[in-house]
């Protein structure tokens, strides 16, 4: 089964890091996921730019309206994601306790829909 892990950071704690101590976690990051790629694990991961650089689409009653971040006041900001293969929510979990970012904000770990299965019983 797929778990996505949604890593989210707090910029503040992230601020405390010395740079060489930053590049440090994310070299360690890195070849961990070569590992975990080469073991099949993980399938593919991605950072995000930050949220001042989005924007945020909503339709409500017919009118669409884009607004740029950020979007909320809020400590923890979504930063990446990690695509897994794992057994279990456990070991889906276990993956996510290997990443150095639960440090510094919080992973979320969430099972991915089976899409097929949805299309399946809407009959799309």
């Amino acid at each position: 089964m797929q778990y996505l892990l949604l890593v989210y950071t707090d910029q503040s704690l992230l601020g405390q890091l010395l740079p060489q101590e930053y590049d440090a976690h994310m070299r360690d990051c890195l070849q961990h996921a070569d590992e975990l790629q080469a073991g099949g694990k993980l399938l593919t991961f991605q950072q995000l730019e930050p949220p001042a650089q989005a924007r945020a689409v909503r339709t409500r009653g017919g009118r669409t309206q884009v607004l740029d971040g950020p979007f909320a006041e809020t400590k923890e900001v979504l930063a990446g994601f990690n695509l897994v293969e794992a057994d279990s929510m456990e070991e889906a979990v276990r993956l996510a306790e290997a990443l150095p970012w639960a440090r510094y904000g919080c992973i979320e770990v969430r099972p991915v829909r089976d899409v097929a299965a949805v299309r399946q019983r809407v009959g799309a």
